[in-house]
């Protein structure tokens, strides 16, 4: 409605209306509404949102919502609703896949705004319409996030307005990706993934469940609007810095022990958990050192990090750490290491033997922070088992000195080493405590929760 009756106004009247929005820093079409929420129409009722509805966090937020295309886009006309009445406005831009499930006429309507579809539109783009929506939003969410439009935000394609929009931004951008589960576990859609997750984009869902296509199954499924909702609060909350002046130690990745300049023994940790838990500690203000293996993920943003690639290496550089109020111990250290490195690579001698090994126990680092005399108050071990899971982490509790064991299943079937899930249970003295099946970032979440809950019960 706003752009209709904008394009039909004279050439004199639009162009004091172009100067007016210029000079208020806004857009002509919201210049407009002002003007018109101005008159006096006692006889013309609009309809308002309940105060009882509104939300402190969300009230007067700018949301600029990019609807992407694929089946999950009817949800986005409850998440519209859903976010008015909580006090925020919702601009929509549409590609033109996400119109062909809903269309532009249901959005706006339910947005009491213009719905933006094309990067060479007359009307929209007569002020360079991409840049202006993009830097005139407090937050952009992407719902449905497809894996065409997370390729093109992780390798900064531009190809059409929601495109061009995100790559033009100086927002942040909140991500609910949708699509097949065979799409989300491939390989490009992780890489795109890591890269946006390392570029600060965050992310609300997948979730697990029925897929559209039938007996398909499995994580792919859009966050529902409320969950969406929810994050969007979360996002706009004040900080909740509760480590704030805490230091914390956390070990991630493998580590590697060479037999000889060439070959060397190691495990197939890809460091993707503990690198989460990092960032979720910091996110939670603690200063967080973490000290990893050789990985080829990024180091997470905020956290000091000291790589490193042996087990004596790594045990060094979290003792020379010590004192801290906490350690979390998520590396999967290797158990042996070749008794000697040799100093050229090992050849093979036609019709001679196999080299033989003598393998020596490398140092234990969770026992050895567990019984030190410069303790963390808590300190949090990780027990990856391919059999009899909480036997093992139970023994492990006794004999390392720690408070929690996080255990997890990382048989061959369970994917858990170098994917981007985890199901773990944490065990204590108290008992155990079992968490359903999650991404890894949640894993993360929850477990900052809960050891920012312990060393404050502690310090009490």
């Amino acid at each position: 409605m706003a752009s209709i009756t904008i394009r039909n106004l004279d050439d004199t009247v639009k162009e004091r209306l172009r100067l007016r929005a210029a000079r208020n820093g806004r857009s002509m079409e919201e210049e407009a509404r002002l003007i018109l929420g101005d008159i006096d129409a006692p006889d013309i009722h609009v309809p308002s949102v309940k105060a009882a509805a509104i939300s402190p966090s969300l009230k007067d937020k700018r949301i600029l919502l990019i609807i992407g295309g694929g089946i999950a886009a009817y949800k986005c006309l409850d998440l519209i609703r859903r976010l008015r009445e909580r006090g925020a406005s919702v601009r929509p831009v549409m590609t033109r896949a996400a119109q062909e499930f809903v269309t532009p006429l249901s959005v706006g309507a339910l947005a009491a705004d213009h719905v933006f579809t094309d990067l060479f539109s007359r009307e929209d783009e007569q002020d360079v319409g991409h840049i202006r929506l993009s830097r005139e939003a407090d937050l952009i969410v992407v719902a449905p996030a497809t894996a065409d439009l997370m390729a093109k935000m992780a390798n900064g394609l531009a190809d059409d307005l929601a495109s061009a929009v995100l790559l033009a931004t100086t927002a942040p951008v909140l991500l609910a990706p949708a699509m097949n589960p065979l799409m989300w576990d491939h390989p490009a859609t992780r890489r795109n993934r890591a890269t946006l997750a390392n570029d600060g984009i965050r992310f609300v869902g997948p979730n697990r469940g029925e897929m559209a296509e039938g007996g398909e199954a499995g994580t792919g499924r859009m966050a529902e609007p409320l969950e969406i909702v929810a994050a969007i609060e979360t996002f706009f909350k004040p900080a909740d810095l509760q480590l704030a002046g805490k230091k914390i130690v956390v070990t991630s990745g493998p580590t590697v022990e060479p037999i000889d300049p060439v070959r060397y023994i190691a495990n197939r940790s890809s460091g993707k958990q503990g690198h989460a838990i990092a960032a979720a500690l910091a996110q939670l203000g603690a200063t967080v050192h973490l000290v990893s293996g050789p990985v080829s993920i990024p180091d997470p943003k905020g956290v000091s990090v000291i790589h490193v690639e042996t087990a004596r290496e790594m045990k060094a550089a979290v003792e020379k750490l010590l004192p801290a109020d906490a350690a979390v111990m998520v590396a999967a250290v290797a158990d042996w290491r070749s008794e000697g490195e040799a100093s050229q690579k090992i050849k093979k001698q036609p019709g001679g033997e196999p080299p033989v090994l003598r393998m020596v126990e490398n140092p234990d680092i969770l026992a050895g922070i567990g019984h030190h005399a410069h303790r963390p108050r808590l300190v949090v071990g990780f027990a990856a088992e391919t059999q009899d899971l909480l036997a093992n982490a139970r023994k492990k509790l006794e004999k390392k000195g720690a408070d929690w064991i996080v255990a997890n299943d990382v048989s061959p079937t369970s994917g858990v080493m170098g994917g981007d899930r985890n199901h773990v249970r944490i065990v204590s003295q108290s008992g155990v405590e079992e968490w359903p099946d999650m991404s890894k970032e949640d894993v993360a979440e929850r477990l900052a929760g809960k050891i920012a809950d312990a060393i404050r019960a502690v310090g009490q």
